[in-house]
């Protein structure tokens, strides 16, 4: 199929959707946790999701059988493969771009035998933090846990439990605030910022860290009519280093914008990090409101997902951390991980580094400040 064809494919089977479901863009992409424009990008064959979380959440907003998913999700792969440039040929790398006060480039290091597994590509945030160092350093920080299932790298980032376990879960991080707010922690001056869509592969590409608070969307589903409790969300810091020396990159200014009711704080810096319920707020209306927090349990089914976001910040360490949920169900319980497609999140803070946002007229980085938090 054209490349250009297989994008269009994928815009008319998600303006479908949205056509049957009747909802805005801007009701839709509340429930979705991305921006009105986002989406109407998604439809338009503007952009194609970096991910097919994103997607499958919506045909399931919409009624969508298993039979249309299954035909969406083809769509997608499609267009993401037409999406993406050709890859460099052998040998060739593009010359960095300047910047201002760009780090001057360290000497390489070798990398850790542990840093390379094999049938494992290269993922974002691995350098200096190979697989087999995160599990056996998690099981050093948490003791005897019960694991669940380690996400390994996978375009969707869609899992199901260990073969019993009667839930799956799809994972987003890169998600910013609005769809349009988030900074990063980079050694080098990066190119022009990305659509929120584009940001996972954009960081991955320049090795950034999240700047100061990590966004972690958890989409939950049972794999049947029986119902899954969700027990309790715990967090498990694997590594505490000290603040990173990199300058900070803003991705656009703050803006407004709807929050999940299933909204979770976690504060990194302390002891034993817990994460926390804290009301949402509705700003889709002329006045806004606020969503009251709501705790675990929550119960989940294959007709009833939920979606939880996580908030993870920290002011005082590079903190490599990641999350469990605890379940049960019919006399049966368990916990699976959550992860970063095998790794854990990062999270390092900002304050005291040099601040840089995009100035799109004469389109550069533009120093503003130190950053205070």
């Amino acid at each position: 199929m054209p490349k250009d064809a297989a994008v269009e494919e994928f815009a008319r089977l998600v303006r479908a959707l949205k056509a049957r479901d009747g909802r805005s863009y801007e009701a839709l992409g509340r429930r979705l946790s991305v921006s009105a424009s986002t989406l109407h990008r998604y439809c338009s064959g503007a952009t194609v999701p970096e991910e097919f979380a994103v997607v499958d959440r919506l045909a399931l907003l919409c009624g969508a059988d298993e039979e249309e998913r299954r035909v969406l999700e083809v769509a997608w792969t499609r267009a993401d493969g037409a999406r993406r440039p050709p890859a460099p040929e052998p040998g060739a790398e593009p010359a960095p771009e300047p910047g201002p006060e760009a780090t001057p480039e360290p000497e390489a290091e070798p990398e850790p035998v542990h840093a390379r597994v094999p049938g494992l590509p290269s993922e974002r945030r691995r350098r200096r933090w190979g697989w087999v160092g995160v599990v056996c350093g998690a099981l050093a920080v948490v003791g005897t846990v019960t694991l669940g299932a380690v996400l390994l790298p996978g375009k969707t980032r869609e899992r199901a439990a260990e073969p019993p376990a009667p839930l799956t879960w799809t994972v987003a991080s890169d998600i910013w605030k609005g769809g349009c707010a988030y900074t990063y922690l980079m050694e080098r001056t990066p190119p022009p910022p990305p659509e929120e869509a584009d940001a996972r592969g954009w960081a991955a590409a320049q090795e950034a860290v999240d700047g100061g608070e990590t966004l972690v969307r958890v989409s939950v589903q049972g794999k049947g009519a029986a119902a899954v409790v969700l027990q309790a969300l715990h967090v498990r810091v694997v590594e505490r280093g000290a603040p990173l020396p990199w300058a900070a990159y803003r991705m656009g200014d703050g803006c407004g914008g709807a929050v999940t009711p299933r909204l979770f704080e976690v504060d990194l810096d302390r002891p034993r990090p817990v994460a926390r319920a804290r009301d949402g707020y509705d700003a889709s209306g002329e006045e806004g409101r606020t969503l009251p927090a709501i705790s675990f349990p929550y119960a989940v089914t294959s007709s009833d997902p939920e979606e939880l976001l996580v908030t993870a910040r920290t002011a005082g360490c590079d903190c490599r951390w990641y999350l469990e949920l605890v379940w049960s169900s019919e006399g049966r319980s368990g916990t699976v991980r959550i992860t970063d497609d095998g790794q854990p999140f990062r999270t390092a803070p900002v304050a005291g580094r040099p601040l840089f946002a995009y100035d799109d007229v004469n389109r550069r980085w533009i120093r503003e400040e130190a950053s205070g938090s």
